[in-house]
């Protein structure tokens, strides 16, 4: 049975607002729960979160090698992987598994400068061909099968030459429950055609109201778009900031409860580093306070797609644009790339 999603017409579009699947959870986390940071109620707050959240047994390389912060630069990066329980797009997919969570289906990096008047969200492509350190060339996801957590930060780190601070994980699951709890969502969809997802859902171009499973549905599909899993981030950043502008709204911040709940919605689907606690969580939200409505979004750009010798679909690296976020990193430009976006 096919389901027809009802269209509007579309809102203009927003500079920037590219992302993928985990920044509901995490900024939900990190920017909802932590502005309320200072009030009375943050006790509260804080053990809900400590009393959910997971954290992971092992996050971090070695240190020997890795990247090294200027003692002047105090901006933050946080990896944060998306995973999915029942698995990828939940149609044909075999992904590696977050350690204690689902499958790894999506990665960014949030970056936080030193400033805090700010926030950069990169979307990093799943299917993009690196160098994972002692092991050869593989897609960037690999990592996590192949060396775990660890590896996939060192990874990360050496194509960037950056330092990772922090790591998160989502599950889908805590996505569902964030959409039921808004009383669904309205997502605004940049595909230029009307598509079927494998679940029976028929989405127009536009705006539309999304339940749950529908917004589920609309974020794993991708068999229907020349460009794949392009499109499949695009259609995840829609979602993702229909989320964001629904949840943080003056009328959920200033309500006690409304947050707690929200919190306790998510939090048991997040696994953290031992040191991204309640405490470190409060401190970055309540300095991001001024950067709520200066978020920006954009998705590393790649080079040309093609197969790999092993036969894999890939897609080869942009050199020119990694030498460029690489410097923008280092130089505490981030807002000045993802602006040019």
């Amino acid at each position: 049975m096919t389901y027809e999603v009802d269209h509007r017409k579309p809102r203009p579009k927003r500079r920037g607002r590219r992302v993928v699947l985990t920044l509901v959870s995490v900024v939900a986390v990190i920017v909802v729960g932590a502005l309320v940071a200072g009030m009375w109620y943050l006790n509260s707050l804080s053990s809900a979160y400590e009393d959910n959240a997971q954290t992971f047994e092992e996050s971090f390389p070695e240190e020997e090698g890795r990247p090294v912060k200027a003692e002047d630069d105090e901006s933050i990066n946080i990896l944060l992987l998306g995973s999915d329980e029942n698995g990828g797009s939940g149609e044909s997919e075999d992904l590696p598994r977050v350690p204690q969570g689902g499958r790894s289906d999506t990665m960014m990096l949030m970056h936080v400068p030193s400033d805090r008047d700010s926030v950069q969200i990169m979307s990093i492509p799943r299917d993009l061909w690196v160098e994972v350190p002692g092991q050869g060339q593989h897609k960037i996801n690999a990592a996590l099968s192949l060396g775990g957590l660890p590896l996939t930060i060192d990874t990360i780190e050496s194509l960037f030459d950056a330092r990772i601070d922090h790591v998160a994980a989502v599950d889908m699951l805590g996505f569902t429950g964030l959409v039921d709890s808004l009383g669904g969502v309205t997502v605004n969809s940049s595909y230029d055609q009307p598509f079927t997802t494998a679940q029976g859902y028929t989405f127009q171009p536009g705006e539309q109201e999304m339940t749950s499973e529908e917004a589920l549905s609309f974020v794993r599909h991708r068999q229907s778009f020349p460009d794949g899993d392009l499109q499949r981030v695009r259609n995840q950043q829609a979602f993702i900031q229909a989320v964001i502008d629904q949840t943080v709204t003056p009328s959920n911040l200033s309500n006690p409860g409304r947050v707690r709940d929200l919190v306790e919605t998510f939090s048991p689907h997040v696994i953290v580093d031992d040191t991204l606690d309640s405490g470190a969580v409060a401190s970055l939200g309540w300095n991001l306070r001024g950067a709520v409505n200066n978020v920006d979004f954009f998705t590393v750009p790649t080079g040309e797609s093609s197969y790999s010798d092993d036969g894999q679909w890939i897609f080869y690296q942009d050199e020119q644009a990694m030498a460029d976020i690489s410097e923008a990193l280092a130089d505490s430009t981030l807002d000045e790339y993802a602006a040019s976006r």
